[in-house]
């Protein structure tokens, strides 16, 4: 193989620390040299105290990582000689793909980049996004030229925030290069630290589209079982029964109806939609699967209006609680969390809300937002108590400890089904 890389000397830069690039930059410093680089000085700071505020990493993880350090100046990483870049990127407020975090970061490292060094991405981006975007920013700074001067790479993340027992290492990872040896190469180096294999794709273009793909396929599945959710509350059939006989076939796919939101299956279809309107095709099913679960959350608070209404309930005067604010159970992640469009709905019919949630604190959400975070569950106080996340505090909590919040008229709304077999539950 042309260009081999001499493994002894591999320096890496992991550009962006939070859920994907600290879990990554801990895994590569038990292999190689390592620094860690993110603008947020704050993060930086906490991070050399052992403190991981996503919870991804614990802190004895971090203190017992010998060779890294961490950084916010760009310059204590500019002689690393393969760079990693796992920058968030989001969509806008019309959901559009928004790599302004992704330039600025191909900027910063096309300024200290060196001759015969490496970039990979791991950010998720439309199919093309690496070639025609990155790397022409990466040579503009730099002066130097793709696979004749530096190399290029693309391995899409796959981490599962909150998961504790499926970390980096378990999950099988998927290499692209900018030539075959830069594949090569790259492979060499994240099979170092993957226990669970590589897989290398034919193109960075093929590992883009593989990466953007696994989160569409998930987001329309929802979809479906949302959409089917609705069918069975018009015919007055507990979805969760029709999905626990289904099941039973031994082809069925498991999923849950649910508020689906966070950084990844809320937002990469749309990177693929966007791409795809670009060269003149409208996706259908991708887009009505997208609609489809954005309106959830308007879709369950008008059931929960409903169901008060039912119970006599004065809508304008009632207080509702909502047990669990992150995208996700388990986690202090917030990101485009579909439970903030819940109560900013019941906020519309005039409820007063609070919520609750032990994973995070009030310096953690905007100080201006319509409902109150509480620290201190109130017995017999609520008209409903909402359990939008299925963290594992409420589960211990029980469905009896939930019940004593609620006046004698109240309310117990399971988005998650996470009391399964409580009779005396709503559920979506």
């Amino acid at each position: 193989m042309k260009n081999k890389i001499n493994l002894q000397e591999i320096k890496i830069g992991v550009v962006g620390l939070g859920y994907v690039g600290l879990p990554l930059a801990i895994a590569f410093s038990s292999k190689f040299e390592t620094i860690g680089f993110d603008i947020n000085n704050n993060r930086i700071c906490n991070l050399k105290s052992g403190i991981d505020n996503t919870c991804e990493v614990d802190q004895e993880e971090i203190n017992n990582a010998i060779d890294i350090k961490f950084t916010n100046d760009i310059l204590d990483i500019e002689d690393c000689n393969f760079y990693i870049i796992t920058v968030p990127t989001p969509i806008d407020v019309v959901k559009r793909p928004d790599l302004s975090a992704l330039i600025s970061a191909s900027e910063a490292i096309g300024k200290i980049l060196n001759k015969n060094d490496y970039v990979v991405y791991e950010s998720t981006v439309y199919p093309g996004a690496t070639e025609e975007i990155c790397i022409p920013i990466l040579e503009n700074a730099s002066g130097l030229k793709i696979n004749k001067d530096f190399y290029c790479g693309y391995s899409p993340e796959r981490i599962n925030p909150g998961d504790k027992n499926l970390r980096i290492k378990d999950i099988r990872k998927i290499t692209s290069g900018s030539n075959v040896s830069a594949l090569e190469n790259i492979d060499n180096v994240y099979k170092h630290i993957i226990t669970a294999g590589t897989y290398q794709a034919q193109s960075i273009k093929v590992a883009e589209a593989a990466k953007v793909i696994e989160n569409t396929q998930r987001d329309l599945n929802i979809a479906l079982i949302n959409e089917l959710a609705i069918i069975f509350n018009k015919l007055d059939i507990d979805t969760h029964s029709v999905l626990n006989a289904a099941k039973t076939k031994w082809n069925f796919l498991d999923f849950k109806p649910g508020l689906v939101g966070g950084h990844c299956i809320g937002v990469d279809p749309y990177y693929l939609t966007h791409k795809s309107q670009e060269v003149g095709y409208s996706p259908e099913i991708i887009l009505s699967g997208r609609k489809l679960n954005d309106n959830m959350s308007k879709y369950v608070a008008n059931q929960i209006i409903k169901k008060l209404i039912k119970k006599s309930t004065i809508i304008n005067s009632s207080k509702i609680l909502v047990l669990g604010l992150t995208f996700k159970e388990n986690c202090p992640d917030l990101r485009n969390s579909k439970v903030f469009d819940l109560i900013d709905e019941l906020v519309e019919y005039g409820c007063a809300v609070e919520a609750y949630d032990p994973w995070i604190t009030i310096n953690d959400i905007k100080k201006e937002c319509n409902f109150k975070l509480i620290e201190k569950l109130k017995p017999l106080f609520y008209d409903a108590v909402i359990v939008a996340v299925g963290h594992d505090q409420f589960k211990e909590m029980t469905c009896d400890k939930v019940k004593t919040m609620i006046k004698s008229n109240g309310l117990i709304y399971d988005i998650k089904n996470t009391f399964e077999n409580e009779l005396d539950v709503e559920r979506l």
